[in-house]
């Protein structure tokens, strides 16, 4: 059984930091393409960042480039988010989703196979 947990979500002020972390079980972990969506309420899901298998290569949407950092660590299953300088526009569920294929769509959440249940980020102004 596949599953993916998040963790490591919570409130913060304007201004601060979070890392967010994605525990992978009952799949070859280094074998996915892992990345970070997120989605606000009233909103679609909204791709934030993408890891490929190795660690090697690296996307992230612009709003987040300069502050945010995904990487992973394959012998631990995981794949990290850290996030820098949050302001309230990143207020939202986080999720972590996992692609096999490794597809160049890497920005559309149907590419991928599994999700996990999300964590909450809330940026206090």
């Amino acid at each position: 059984q596949v599953q993916l947990v998040e963790s490591g979500g919570g409130l913060v002020q304007a201004g601060g930091s979070l890392r967010l972390s994605c525990a992978a079980s009952g799949l070859t972990f280094s074998s996915y393409t892992v990345a970070w969506f997120r989605q606000a309420p009233g909103k679609e899901r909204e791709f934030v960042a993408a890891i490929r298998r190795s660690g090697s290569i690296t996307y992230y949407t612009d709003s987040v480039k300069g502050r945010f950092t995904i990487s992973r660590d394959n012998a631990k299953n995981t794949v990290y988010l850290e996030m820098n300088s949050l302001n309230p526009e990143d207020t939202a569920v986080y999720y972590c989703g996992a692609d096999l294929q490794s597809s160049m769509l890497y920005y559309i959440p149907s590419r991928y196979d599994y999700w996990g249940q999300g964590t909450q980020v809330t940026v206090s102004s």
